[in-house]
């Protein structure tokens, strides 16, 4: 009876060796990727976070909100008043409703935060081959090896292998869980032109959309550790100094 069990476990496992099917859906291992905020004293590089806007502003907010953050926010990014003033004012958001409960508009101001792109979920479906985009301001935080991972989805497109089938309106993604995804390619070289003039390859714009998603993730980022700083150099000077007084304080007793 040992022998028959052992046979079929040597079957079965076979089988899984020369079948593609049981990795169809396995992803492969994240590249890993440097960033300025990683490490105890990372921060946030104010260019990458600049370009990163750029990004989502003319590619991901079609579709994609960013509801945790204000336009006030960006200040953080570098720009001046009047420019975050210019930005806010492309955008109409609704401020209460007329005498006939129709939505009131006005252009956009610094203490508004990011407006949904569409109106609801079901018309976010209905744009999106039934799939409702995230909220972006988390979305770092959301994934494991968020930064990693977001960056990787963005470039993991390519065409799919021989056999497999997607379903109509979806595409091949590498990093996503089943690897068919709702979202069609989002970057293509040259797709923005950067007011600093760096070349806008893939690579370099899924890399500054993923830190500026990063900052938008935890804009607080820089200040905590920078005060996480400040507390272990406290730390380490009181420690010294009381190590000090200790010993003088036993020094005088044993005299």
């Amino acid at each position: 009876m040992n022998h028959r069990f052992l046979r079929e476990i040597f079957i079965v496992f076979l089988n899984l060796l020369i079948s593609d099917e049981p990795w169809a859906n396995q992803q492969p291992p994240l590249p890993q990727e440097k960033w300025s905020f990683d490490q105890v004293f990372g921060t946030y590089d104010r260019a990458e976070l600049q370009r990163g806007f750029q990004v989502y502003q003319q590619v991901c907010s079609t579709c994609h909100g960013l509801s945790h953050i204000s336009y006030r926010h960006l200040k953080a990014l570098g720009f001046s008043e009047a420019k975050i003033k210019a930005i806010a004012a492309q955008k109409e958001v609704q401020d209460g409703v007329d005498e006939e409960g129709n939505p009131l508009k006005r252009a956009g101001k610094p203490s508004d935060y990011f407006p949904n792109p569409f109106v609801n979920e079901k018309a976010a479906r209905a744009a999106n081959n039934g799939a409702n985009p995230p909220d972006l301001s988390l979305i770092i935080k959301a994934r494991k090896e968020g930064p990693h991972y977001v960056k990787a989805l963005l470039k993991g497109y390519i065409e799919p292998s021989v056999g497999i089938q997607l379903a109509p309106g979806m595409s091949y993604n590498l990093y996503f869980s089943g690897h068919q995804i709702a979202m069609a390619p989002p970057l293509s070289d040259n797709l923005v032109q950067y007011a600093d003039g760096t070349p806008a390859t893939v690579d370099q714009m899924a890399h500054d959309v993923v830190t500026f998603l990063a900052w938008a993730s935890e804009p607080e980022m820089e200040e905590r550790k920078h005060l996480g700083v400040k507390i272990l150099t406290y730390l380490l000077v009181f420690t010294v100094l009381m190590g000090l007084v200790k010993r003088r304080t036993w020094r005088r007793l044993e005299e």
